[in-house]
């Protein structure tokens, strides 16, 4: 059998607006992640990472940052006619810009008219994850579905917050109902307690992507979504199947972080989704060499450490520190800090979430916080601590109680 030719196509086109401030000046798939990473790396670290090569992002929001940023790191061979290549919008099929992820695809179907796939791809952006996504492609050419969705089971109280895929006993394999965050989800046949959520990852046949994107767009009251328009029309002629990512072997993964899936969408799961990285066996392991996630290289020299006097020693447990770091006489502890910060003597930061080039000054206490880019606290000021003071100045605190504070704000006492 003919190796597949396969198109993997990323959506990074959100606003992410319920992750503001952080999407303020940046797309979601932009944000910053784990110190060293963006969102984005995650879904192009598991498709390079999964055999493919040819990928291209579409983007639509605030997307500067993320085209430099793909411009930057993701330098494939051209020799070998290997790419990640970002795509703005460009109204090719009229004076709209997308309206939907769907409406995203179709109007980007010059891309599929370059590259001839058999197999198409589409990932979201912003999913914190592994996954060999060849795996997923394997099973859907041998189950003849001309589209196959991911899935990842969840407790079935949780079964009001995701697309539920509901699978067909007639017909192994395949998905009987798609439903909308449902309060009455029926459990899974081999586990009564979980339902299969939707990831938002699928393998299409071309051919039929094509044809389905083509019937939306002429659909006046279609949303042209992909979970709400295109996946149900696939499933109402019994075309849909579906993939079980606990099923899924990625080379290195652990029983720890085996089949780990965090969708970011809002702060207190951003904010959340770092402490999983900090444990001392970590729920979400970036240390896997065997599947690594790629990010580019900042270029910036080690973390320092300096000071070893009694009430002012520069030290961090429990912590991820990145290069660039400066940590004078401050003390960190269950935190991630991204490249170029630097903290002052005497400096307390706790259980937060410091991002690039931030400054926080002698006695400063940080606590239970997500400190944007280029931000200056001042010496003696806190964050976190008072959480009225922090929205008296016009912070985020949110429902769990952390403390966001936006790009280039300078905290006072």
């Amino acid at each position: 059998m003919a190796i597949p030719r396969v198109l993997a196509i990323v959506l990074a086109g959100g606003e992410g607006k319920r992750l503001m401030p952080l999407t303020r000046d940046r797309a979601k798939p932009a944000v910053p992640f784990g110190g060293i990473y963006r969102l984005i790396d995650f879904p192009l670290s598991n498709l390079v990472n999964s055999g493919y090569h040819q990928i291209v992002v579409l983007t639509q929001y605030k997307s500067h940052s993320l085209d430099r940023h793909i411009a930057s790191t993701w330098n494939l061979s051209s020799l070998l006619h290997q790419y990640v290549a970002p795509v703005p919008a460009q109204q090719r099929k009229g004076k709209n810009w997308f309206l939907g992820s769907a409406d995203a695809i179709y109007q980007s179907l010059n891309l599929l008219d370059d590259e001839k796939p058999d197999i198409v791809v589409v990932v979201g952006a912003d999913h914190v994850y592994r996954m060999d996504f060849s795996q997923m492609v394997d099973q859907h050419i041998e189950s003849g579905a001309e589209l196959t969705v991911a899935g990842i089971r969840q407790p079935i109280g949780l079964a009001d917050q995701f697309g539920i895929l509901e699978i067909d006993p007639q017909q192994e394999g395949f998905i009987k109902e798609f439903r909308e965050k449902p309060t009455d989800a029926q459990g899974l046949p081999d586990d009564p307690g979980s339902v299969l959520a939707s990831m938002g990852n699928y393998v299409f046949d071309a051919d039929a992507l094509i044809d389905a994107v083509l019937t939306d767009a002429t659909k006046v009251a279609s949303r042209h979504d992909m979970g709400g328009d295109i996946v149900p029309a696939f499933v109402a002629r019994g075309a849909a199947g579906f993939y079980d990512f606990k099923f899924n072997q990625v080379p290195g993964s652990t029983d720890r972080d085996r089949a780990y899936w965090r969708d970011v969408g809002t702060l207190d799961v951003y904010y959340e989704a770092h402490r999983d990285l900090i444990s001392t066996v970590p729920v979400f392991n970036l240390y896997n060499w065997r599947w690594p996630l790629i990010s580019g290289n900042t270029g910036q020299p080690p973390a320092k450490f300096t000071h070893a006097e009694p009430g002012r020693i520069g030290h961090a447990v429990k912590s991820l520190v990145s290069p660039g770091v400066i940590v004078s006489g401050a003390s960190i502890s269950g935190s991630v800090v991204s490249p170029g910060a630097h903290l002052h003597s005497w400096a307390e930061v706790t259980d937060s979430v410091i991002l690039h080039d931030v400054e926080i000054g002698r006695k400063a206490r940080v606590d239970r916080a997500i400190i944007d880019k280029s931000v200056t606290v001042a010496p003696e000021a806190t964050v976190g601590v008072d959480h009225e003071l922090d929205r008296a100045r016009g912070y985020t605190v949110t429902d769990g109680g952390v403390t966001v504070v936006p790009k280039g704000a300078h905290v006072e006492p």
